[in-house]
């Protein structure tokens, strides 16, 4: 499925045909995108194991959890596990460019992802962060959704390998994305 433009108006259709395609492929595992839990929450009572990868504490403001600790608690009690640290594809990298200048391996990498999508991008990253965070098991097909800013936008069967093994990594499937 493909949308005309990027952004949360997509996040229900995006839902519907994530949930759909693990079913029809029997994957246990979905790994979202969400600061706010809000995607997140779109995902309970469909039986799957949901994984919600935040933003790192401080991504937007020094110190800050973009994610209510009432909303995280209620995700938790609700089975989500959810997944606060740095970016796979960021971290260090970005502080040495905006310190000194310069394009870093993993800015390369997300550059590169970002011309299949900023979803595309977004679900690679999500899912090797929740595989290295031990949220979901190795060697398995999961599906993993994000977008570009608020909502979600992407979904992508993949089965992803750990950060040192990111190469490694096979993005199967792509069920749903912006096409501009």
């Amino acid at each position: 499925m493909y949308f005309a433009n990027a952004g949360p108006e997509n996040t229900a259709a995006t839902v519907d045909q994530a949930v759909k395609r693990a079913r029809e492929l029997k994957i246990e595992y979905i790994v979202v995108a969400s600061n706010s839990g809000n995607t997140a929450e779109k995902f309970l009572g469909q039986g799957l194991q949901i994984i919600c990868v935040t933003h790192q504490i401080g991504f937007r403001n020094p110190g800050e959890d973009e994610m209510e600790p009432e909303k995280r608690q209620e995700l938790e009690e609700k089975g989500v596990r959810v997944l606060t640290t740095t970016h796979l594809l960021g971290g260090v990298g970005r502080a040495v460019r905006s310190k000194f200048g310069g394009l870093y391996p993993g800015e390369m990498v997300a550059h590169t992802l970002r011309m299949l999508g900023q979803g595309v991008k977004v679900a690679l990253e999500i899912s090797v962060m929740a595989l290295d965070s031990g949220l979901i098991p190795h060697g398995e097909d999961i599906i993993a959704v994000g977008g570009a800013g608020r909502g979600a936008d992407t979904a992508v069967v993949i089965r992803p390998e750990h950060s040192q093994n990111i190469f490694d990594s096979r993005i199967k499937e792509i069920i749903c994305k912006p096409s501009g």
